[in-house]
């Protein structure tokens, strides 16, 4: 059961991280636009659900083992 459920999360990590380079919704903007770029708040987000998790899975853990 655990060997299947790790085919599974690697198969979507796969498609999840190779997917957007394979996609192209729209052309690449002229040379006379500026690139803004996407940081700050969209960081503290990722970083905070990352921690999240991690949060969560320690909890699920330790209640398992109770």
């Amino acid at each position: 059961m655990k060997l299947k459920i790790q085919t599974i999360t690697t198969i979507c990590l796969l498609l999840a991280f190779l997917l957007p380079s394979l996609l192209h919704a729209q052309p690449g903007f002229g040379d006379d636009t500026d690139d803004v770029p996407i940081d700050g708040g969209l960081s503290l987000l990722v970083a905070s659900g990352v921690g999240y998790g991690i949060r969560k899975i320690k909890e699920r853990k330790t209640k398992n083992n109770i």
